[in-house]
């Protein structure tokens, strides 16, 4: 689904010809969307709530704000034994992006992922003393895991006119492991929290167009192998299209997984605490009921299917639709799929029938050695990601006081993001490479007004 429809208008920077608005593209989220951009724009309800499901709504925002606690208030104790943070806005602040912490500082709304290789060689599985996640907090009575630093070593570069850049590249350090060094063979993932905005709309994306998007064996020549990844569910495979590798099928497995990994906090699809059997005092600290009960974590549900994607002011400005047209030129879209029209969604009629404007394909991709974690997950290898959606992305400044980007955080702007593509993505960061410094400017004008 292009967007590279040119207007009569008079040709842009470098005779590139502007593309034409199409009317619809300024609510990126069809009904949904909200006409306010301002520091709360990510966590605010759809446009089109009723008043019923606004409750419900405003019932599940208070849940992914409160501060868990052990041996507090009822509703709010079950943190732990092991954890990341105590809330979800912990990571997700102002339900934002997270980012990495300053150096030799522990991670705050980022964390790592482990796993080692089975003993078979055949597949991955988590480590034996840490699980499968790093946790760097515990209650009283529980030794915390351990925490990784993160080092940015400067890596410089050229565009073709000869200006300069200069990336960060990160480095990790495990640091004060309480139960013994990592397996030799242990590969990390370092992930930052990603934005909150839209799921619900992602989640209603017919799986028979994500399918039409794909293309594994690269049948068109084209380079771009967008693929599923494919997550066992009571021993069925099914399409993942949340998290950072495509690895969760639905926003209820990745909000339960979210809340077991990063709070300790046990729900109805997630039932058991995460204690690897050396972590005798996390085992004895582990409760034997629900902390978060069903009707709770339905809510919180609601509230992620069903926050707004703001609009967008400039969708018409003929600097964005000259940035619009290098992005199709560059092949930017070839990943970054602009527009779907959502099918049905069993429980949210709201997202339902939209035309909507994620730039995103939800598969994932080889985006080559720069950016590998080398950690698979499911059918997903080290070097493979989803595309990120951009929307809201130009809105990382105001909501989360900060502009980091990627998976782990690295790219401090959209332009060192673009830089830092590779693999299936290398001719577009070339593309994007060879352009002229105005035609630069233009298409990151156009992807910061998203």
């Amino acid at each position: 689904m292009s967007s590279s429809s040119s207007s009569s208008g008079t040709a842009g920077a470098g005779g590139a010809t502007p593309a034409m608005f199409e009317p619809g593209e300024e609510r990126p989220g069809g009904d949904t969307t909200l006409e306010t951009r301002d520091e709360k724009s990510f966590s605010r309800p759809a446009a089109n709530l009723s008043l019923e499901r606004l409750g419900t709504f405003e019932a599940g925002l208070a849940l992914f704000d409160v501060a868990w606690t052990v041996g507090g208030e009822i509703d709010r104790d079950g943190l732990g034994p092991t954890y990341v943070g105590t809330s979800c806005r912990s990571c997700h602040f102002r339900g934002g992006r997270g980012a990495p912490p300053p150096p030799g500082q522990p991670m705050t709304s980022m964390l790592v992922r482990l796993s080692i290789p089975s003993e078979d060689g055949a597949t991955f599985v988590p480590d034996p003393r840490y699980g499968d996640q790093i946790q760097n907090k515990a209650i009283p009575g529980v030794t915390p895991e351990g925490w990784f630093s993160v080092d940015h070593a400067p890596k410089p570069g050229s565009y073709a006119d000869g200006t300069s850049y200069e990336l960060l590249e990160p480095t990790y350090t495990a640091r004060d492991l309480a139960f013994g060094p990592l397996a030799a063979d242990t590969r990390i993932s370092p992930r930052v929290a990603q934005p909150m905005i839209g799921l619900g709309l992602l989640a209603a994306v017919r799986d028979e167009d994500i399918e039409a998007l794909a293309d594994p064996d690269d049948a068109n020549g084209d380079g771009i192998r967008g693929r599923r990844n494919h997550v066992s569910i009571d021993n069925t495979l099914m399409p993942g299209r949340f998290g950072w590798k495509a690895n969760e099928v639905d926003l209820a497995r990745q909000t339960a997984g979210a809340f077991l990994g990063d709070i300790g906090i046990t729900s109805p699809l997630r039932p058991t605490d995460n204690c690897p059997p050396i972590q005798v005092d996390c085992a004895a600290a582990a409760g034997t009921t629900l902390d978060i009960d069903p009707a709770r974590f339905d809510a919180i549900i609601v509230f992620s299917h069903l926050i707004a994607v703001p609009h967008r002011p400039d969708a018409a400005d003929p600097e964005v639709l000259l940035g619009k047209a290098l992005f199709s030129q560059t092949r930017c879209n070839a990943c970054h799929t602009p527009s779907f029209v959502t099918g049905p969604l069993a429980g949210f009629p709201e997202v339902e029938g939209q035309r909507i404007y994620p730039y995103t394909d939800l598969l994932i991709h080889d985006m080559g050695p720069g950016l590998a974690d080398d950690r698979p997950d499911h059918e997903a290898g080290g070097r493979d990601f989803r595309t990120a959606p951009l929307w809201g992305v130009g809105m990382t400044s105001l909501i989360s006081g900060h502009t980091r980007l990627l998976h782990d955080g690295r790219a401090r702007s959209i332009e060192e993001a673009i830089l830092w593509h590779g693999g299936e993505a290398e001719a577009s960061r070339e593309a994007f490479r060879a352009l002229s410094a105005s035609e630069r400017a233009a298409l990151l004008r156009f992807v910061d007004s998203l």
